[in-house]
């Protein structure tokens, strides 16, 4: 009986042992997987870390940033100056008209000078399917409601605009870009004359970075079905 008994309890003690060893070879198994995990981990942290500190990478990174633009100073001083003695002269001058464009953005209004500059191109339509084209064009884009880029109007010189474009003429949106213009001179233009953008070119230094809310697109008739545009002059 002593012996049936010692017996029993030898094979229950191997048992025991074995679930000992197999615990602690799973065990130790999870235990390497979870240090190889760390292991790897930190690896990557380094290659990472080596990455950002490259030069180039930090290039690559502003460079594909679309919130960002900045571009090398190419206007002098003097240029500049003309800029502020009245806003027909800032529009008139491609770099002034681009430093304006670029200063809206800041301010999210870039859809008026936007669409002054499509009725700019407007006016050089040719023939009355292209003033057809276009009219309807700039009208869904920035006249009727809820479009795109609406510009602010008053009711009745959108009512103006609205009425004539059934058939539109040279003159279709004359009232409108000018009181879209009207808004620009006497709000925007004050600003921009105190703005960085503006004062870094009166002084000759290199642009600042300027956060912006999103790409936007210029007006463009290239969005026209057979129309040619000369409003690549005008950016």
């Amino acid at each position: 009986m002593e012996t049936t008994l010692l017996f029993f309890s030898q094979i229950n003690m191997c048992e025991s042992k074995e679930k000992t060893f197999f615990k602690l070879i799973h065990g130790s198994g999870k235990e390497e997987t979870s240090k190889e995990a760390k292991i790897r981990a930190k690896e990557k942290r380094n290659r990472l870390s080596l990455l950002v500190q490259k030069p180039e990478f930090h290039e690559d990174t502003r460079s594909s940033r679309s919130g960002h633009l900045a571009r090398e100073t190419r206007v002098s001083p003097e240029e500049a100056v003309k800029w502020g003695e009245s806003f027909d002269k800032l529009l008139s001058h491609r770099d002034g008209l681009e430093a304006f464009t670029r200063f809206l953005k800041t301010e999210f209004s870039e859809e008026n000078i936007e669409f002054w500059i499509a009725c700019e191109d407007f006016k050089k339509s040719k023939g009355p399917q292209q003033i057809h084209l276009k009219a309807k064009a700039i009208y869904e884009k920035f006249i009727q409601t809820d479009a795109p880029k609406e510009v602010n109007l008053d009711f009745h010189t959108k009512e103006v605009v609205t009425n004539s474009i059934t058939q539109p003429t040279l003159h279709s949106f004359d009232a409108a870009q000018s009181r879209v213009y009207q808004l620009m001179e006497q709000d925007s233009y004050t600003r921009f004359l105190k703005s960085d953008i503006y004062l870094d070119l009166m002084e000759g230094r290199p642009q600042r970075p300027i956060n912006l809310r999103r790409r936007s697109r210029s007006f463009t008739c290239n969005e026209f079905q057979d129309v040619q545009s000369d409003v690549a002059i005008w950016l």
